[in-house]
C-alpha cells in the first residue's frame, strides 16, 4: 500500500487500465449498429442475386423450312425456303439423288432460297444449321401429268462435224403450249459467240439459227435445262439434255445455173470447180431453185421416183442415183450423173444438180451437213421451210418466231 511524503497512507481511485477500451468498443459498436438502423444510411453489401431479380436463360435460334417433314406431291415450280430466328444461317443442304440444290442467301443470312426448279417425282432431303439448332425436312415432289423430254436435237450425229450455216433443230416428245417458259430454259454457248435466236414451227420443234454463218474450227454446246420446268397444263420437263456440237470448216458452194458452173471453197480457198447441169425449167417442178441452201443428208444410191406421176405417164421417172447430197425437201440433190455432153453446157435436170461422177463423189466425201449451197440464175426462190432454207429468212424475220420476242426478262 503506497504511502504519503509525510508517511500517511494515501488511497487512489484509479480505473484498471483494461475497461476503458471496452467501453470506447461498447460505444463504436452501439454507434455502428444505430448508424446501420438508420434511414439514408449505407447498407452492407450483400451476397448472391438481389431481390426481385431474374436472370434470363438465352434462347436457342429457331430455323423454318418450306416445304415442312413429310409433304408430299409438292410443285416442281415451288421453292425450297429456309428461315433463322436469333442467329444467322450457318450451312442450308437440299439434295436428291445424291444432287445437290442450288440457292442464295440474303444479305444477313437469315432466309435462304432455291434458285433452280425441283424434279418431278423425287424425295429432297433439307438440313439447315443456325447455331445451336438444326432443323432438317423430308418432303417429295408431285409426279406430272405428262413428262416432257427432249426427243432429238438434229444435226448431232456422234462425231459429226457440222458446216457453218448449220441450224440446232430441237424436236420434244409432247406439245409445249409455255413457249416462253421453256425457251428461256435453253441455252447455246459457243467458243466463238455470235448473235443466234430461237424460232417455233409448230408446238413440238423450234429451231436455233445464227445471224451470220457460225465461225469456222469450234465447239458448240446446247443445253436444254428443262427439269421440273411447266412445259404447259400438267406438262414438266423430267430430264435436262446436253449436245456438243462442232462446228468444221468454213465450206461454201456457188452454183451459176445460167452458166452452168459450180465453184467450192474452203475456208475462202477454192478447191473444186465443177461443171454442172441443173433443172430444164420447163415447167416450175424441173426448175433449180435459187437461194441458200444446206447440205442436209447423203445418200448412195438414192432412188428417185417423180412425184405426183405414175408409171406411164408423161415425164415418169424411177432411178437410182449415186452419190446423192441433198440440199432441200423438192427433190434437190447435187448428185452424180455420166452426162458429160450437158454439163458445162445447158441444164436437162429435173431440178438437181448433176455433175461429174468423179467430182459428185469428191463433193459426197468431203461435205459436212450444214455446209452451204448457194445457188442463183433462176427465177424461182428457194422457201424458207422447203428442208433447211433457214437463210432464205431475213435474221430480224426469224427472230420473230421467238417465244420471247415480247419478254424482257
Amino acid at each position: 500500500m503506497p504511502f504519503g511524503a509525510h508517511g500517511e497512507r494515501t488511497i487512489l481511485n484509479v480505473a484498471p487500465a483494461w475497461r476503458t477500451p471496452a467501453t470506447a468498443l461498447a460505444l463504436l459498436t452501439a454507434a455502428a449498429l444505430t448508424a446501420s438502423c438508420s434511414n439514408g444510411g449505407t447498407a452492407a453489401p450483400r451476397t448472391g442475386t438481389p431481390e426481385g431479380t431474374t436472370v434470363a436463360t438465352p434462347q436457342a435460334p429457331t430455323v423454318k423450312i418450306t416445304p415442312g417433314e413429310g409433304t408430299t406431291k409438292v410443285s416442281p415450280e415451288k421453292k425450297v425456303v429456309v428461315e433463322a430466328a436469333g442467329a444467322a444461317l450457318d450451312n442450308v443442304t437440299v439434295q436428291a439423288d445424291g444432287e445437290q440444290l442450288d440457292g442464295k442467301y440474303n444479305t444477313d443470312k437469315t432466309r435462304w432460297v432455291s434458285k433452280t426448279p425441283l424434279k418431278p417425282s423425287t424425295s429432297y432431303d433439307v438440313s439447315a444449321t443456325a447455331g445451336a439448332t438444326t432443323a432438317t425436312s423430308t418432303f417429295t415432289t408431285a409426279k406430272p401429268q405428262r413428262a416432257l423430254q427432249i426427243a432429238d436435237v438434229t444435226p448431232n450425229a456422234k462425231g459429226e462435224t457440222l458446216g457453218v450455216g448449220a441450224p440446232i433443230i430441237v424436236t420434244f416428245n409432247q406439245p409445249v403450249t409455255s413457249k416462253a417458259t421453256i425457251e428461256r430454259a435453253l441455252e447455246v454457248e459457243a467458243e466463238k459467240p455470235v448473235e443466234g435466236a430461237w424460232r417455233w414451227i409448230n408446238d413440238t420443234v423450234v429451231i436455233y439459227r445464227t445471224a451470220k454463218y457460225w465461225p469456222a474450227h469450234q465447239k458448240v454446246t446446247f443445253n436444254a435445262n428443262i427439269t421440273g420446268i411447266k412445259g404447259g397444263k400438267g406438262l414438266y420437263g423430267v430430264k435436262d439434255y446436253t449436245a456438243n456440237l462442232k462446228i468444221g470448216a468454213k465450206q461454201i458452194s456457188k452454183v451459176d445455173v445460167a452458166k452452168h458452173m459450180m465453184y467450192v471453197y474452203k475456208d475462202g480457198k477454192r478447191v473444186q470447180t465443177m461443171r454442172i447441169s441443173a433443172g430444164m425449167a420447163t415447167t416450175r417442178e424441173y426448175t433449180t431453185t435459187s437461194g441458200v441452201h444446206l447440205t442436209m443428208e447423203r445418200g448412195n444410191p438414192v432412188r428417185m421416183i417423180s412425184p405426183g406421176r405414175k408409171k406411164g405417164d408423161p415425164g415418169y421417172y424411177d432411178v437410182m442415183i449415186n452419190h446423192a447430197v441433198r440440199i432441200s425437201n423438192s427433190g434437190e440433190y447435187v448428185h452424180a450423173k455420166d452426162n458429160v455432153w450437158a454439163q458445162g453446157v445447158r441444164n436437162v435436170s429435173h431440178g438437181c444438180i448433176n455433175s461429174r461422177p468423179d467430182q459428185a463423189k469428191w463433193f459426197y466425201d468431203n461435205f459436212q451437213r450444214g455446209d452451204v449451197v448457194d445457188i442463183k440464175g433462176t427465177n424461182r426462190e428457194l422457201e424458207w421451210n422447203n428442208g433447211w432454207g433457214y437463210w432464205q429468212m431475213s435474221f430480224s424475220q426469224w427472230k420473230k418466231g421467238s417465244a420471247l420476242k415480247n419478254d424482257n426478262r
